[in-house]
C-alpha cells in the first residue's frame, strides 16, 4: 500500500478528488491539520462522490503528530522545489508521498530537513508555477503504483 499525505490542504474539491483516487487505488490518505475546509463540506462530498466511506483516511493535528504516529520508513516530499523527477525514483510498497497546500506548498523548513533525493518534482515547461494538487497526486501515485505492478 502507498500512503498519500496532504499537509494542510486548503481546497475541498481537490481533497475530494484525492479521496476518490485513494479509494480506487487502495492508498491510505493522511490529512495533516489545519484543513482549509470541513470534511463535511458539500464541495468535498461532491468531488469525492460516495467514495469517502471506501477510502482509508486518517487526520492528524500537526506534522509532528503524523510523524510520531506513522513513523514512515520512506517519506518523499513532492514539490516544485525538488530537483529529482518523480519518474527517476524507485518506489516501494509502504512509501509515503507528501504534498503541500495549494497556495504555498510545503514549508521551507520541512524541505530543508529532507534529503535532496527525497524531494520529487513533476517536470513542467519553463516559467510554470505548479500543477493542480489532485492532478499532481494522481501523476506521482500512479507511477509509484505502476512500479508495484498495481498491487
Amino acid at each position: 500500500m502507498l500512503h498519500i499525505v496532504l499537509y494542510e490542504p486548503e481546497i475541498a474539491p481537490n481533497c475530494g478528488n484525492i479521496i476518490r483516487l485513494c479509494a480506487n487505488s487502495g492508498c491510505h490518505l493522511h490529512l495533516i491539520e489545519p484543513l482549509g475546509f470541513d470534511l463535511e463540506d458539500k464541495k468535498l462530498r461532491r468531488a469525492g462522490l460516495d467514495y469517502r466511506d471506501l477510502a482509508i483516511v486518517t487526520r492528524y493535528p500537526d506534522f509532528t503528530h503524523f510523524l510520531k504516529t506513522t513513523q514512515p520508513k520512506r517519506l518523499f516530499a513532492c514539490t516544485t522545489k525538488g530537483q529529482k523527477c518523480y519518474a527517476d525514483t524507485t518506489f516501494l510498497a509502504g512509501d509515503f508521498l507528501l504534498f503541500g497546500p495549494e497556495t504555498r506548498g510545503l514549508p521551507p523548513k520541512l524541505l530543508d530537513e529532507m534529503a535532496a533525493d527525497k524531494l520529487l518534482r513533476v517536470p513542467m515547461v519553463a516559467n510554470s508555477r505548479s500543477l493542480n494538487l489532485s492532478n499532481t497526486v494522481a501523476i506521482i501515485m500512479y507511477e509509484a503504483w505502476r512500479q508495484l505492478d498495481f498491487k
